[in-house]
């Protein structure tokens, strides 16, 4: 079950710096994402009714755990001296009926599933190459995936 509490901004809450500030106009998809320093435009493809001036949140989303499965892959790499030379992670998202999944325990309506590839290059034995995919399920954003999540409106 999702926790959700609502406050209003200028609540105790909202008095630390958020980690990420997302503005829209409500007249439309774009999004104005700003993460510290960075800034960049969220949106929706031209056939759903957006301007395609960005990716869309699930193709961040896919992003985020894409980049974070590579990284965690190269650096543990690095730090057990394997001659790793370029990781390559491919997503895709899908919604499928659950009664389709054979390792699910929900049996009823729809779920999300993400499919994951990884190509990895270079002089690797089958050991390491083995190793290494075990350690890409290790990345935080995975973890954070599979554990159970709070999500709470301020």
């Amino acid at each position: 079950m999702t926790e959700i509490s609502v406050t209003q901004t200028g609540d105790a809450a909202s008095s630390a710096r958020p980690d990420v500030i997302v503005r829209g106009t409500g007249a439309g998809f774009p999004q104005e994402v700003e993460s510290g320093r960075h800034r960049f435009i969220v949106d929706e493809p031209l056939d759903v009714g957006g301007t395609d001036t960005g990716a869309t949140p699930y193709d961040l989303f896919l992003a985020a755990l894409g980049s974070c499965t590579s990284m965690t892959i190269g650096v543990y790499a690095r730090r057990k001296g394997i001659p790793l030379e370029n990781i390559s992670v491919s997503l895709w998202h899908s919604k499928i009926h659950a009664a389709d999944c054979e390792e699910c325990e929900t049996r009823q309506g729809r779920i999300d599933r993400i499919e994951i590839a990884i190509d990895l290059t270079g002089p690797l034995t089958d050991e390491q190459r083995a190793k290494l995919l075990e350690i890409a399920k290790m990345c935080p954003v995975h973890r954070t995936l599979t554990s159970e999540i709070n999500v709470r409106f301020q």
